[in-house]
């Protein structure tokens, strides 16, 4: 896990939900993911969720002493069990729930063949040589039933943990965004300038001057 770093003190994104910087469906859309909790699931079974967990876990560690973490795995599971998919896809791989279906089980049968226990049982030194494998496709038990798992890594794993992550107020508010459908629009696009709606980036030795006008953001 790692230690917080903290961009933008002082920044919540969600003091902007009832400002000119939000319309309705942005309203509606947030409500919908802040509802999603951290046990949240719908499509995962209950041998699939802990190893899901554990992936998403190595993908995108959060901060220890984060008092609100992104749930990461229960919105991939929110995308699956709404079945809202990416419109597109690769051939070699099937629809994205036998995907992910395919990829959990697979996972979990390399790992008790490599080290004896299931994936989320393993140590994260363990958890990343695995998902390292996968990632140039050199994980090939028969549980893949012919699927690639560079494949899978690359194109499930990757863009539906990440893009969940990046989907949640949490993580908005560590990278200083302001969300989707700002109907006020961005005026000041020259660098190190800022609207006085977006979130203010601490600079060295300024931290205070960042926090206070992060204060401000959305009223």
């Amino acid at each position: 896990m790692l230690p917080r770093r903290d961009l933008y003190p002082g920044y919540d994104v969600l003091a902007k939900r009832d400002s000119p910087s939000w319309n309705a469906k942005t309203r509606a859309v947030l409500d919908e993911r802040l509802r999603i909790g951290p046990e949240t699931r719908r499509f995962f079974d209950e041998a699939e969720w802990p190893t899901i967990k554990a992936i998403a876990d190595r993908i995108v560690p959060q901060p220890v002493d984060r008092a609100d973490p992104v749930p990461v795995a229960a919105l991939v599971d929110h995308k699956l069990a709404t079945d809202t998919r990416d419109g597109y896809r690769n051939p070699e791989l099937p629809e994205e729930r036998e995907a992910w279906r395919l990829g959990l089980t697979a996972l979990d049968a390399e790992a008790q063949a490599r080290f004896g226990a299931r994936f989320h049982e393993l140590g994260t030194w363990a958890q990343d040589a695995l998902l390292k494998s996968a990632e140039v496709g050199e994980l090939t038990d028969a549980a893949w039933a012919g699927m690639p798992s560079n494949l899978f890594f690359h194109k499930r794993v990757l863009p539906d943990v990440v893009k969940a992550y990046y989907a949640h107020p949490t993580a908005w508010n560590e990278i200083g965004w302001g969300g989707p459908a700002s109907p006020r629009g961005y005026v000041r696009m020259d660098f190190d300038r800022r609207d006085p709606w977006e979130a203010a980036e601490a600079k060295p030795g300024r931290e205070d001057e960042a926090y206070e006008d992060n204060l401000l953001v959305g009223r």
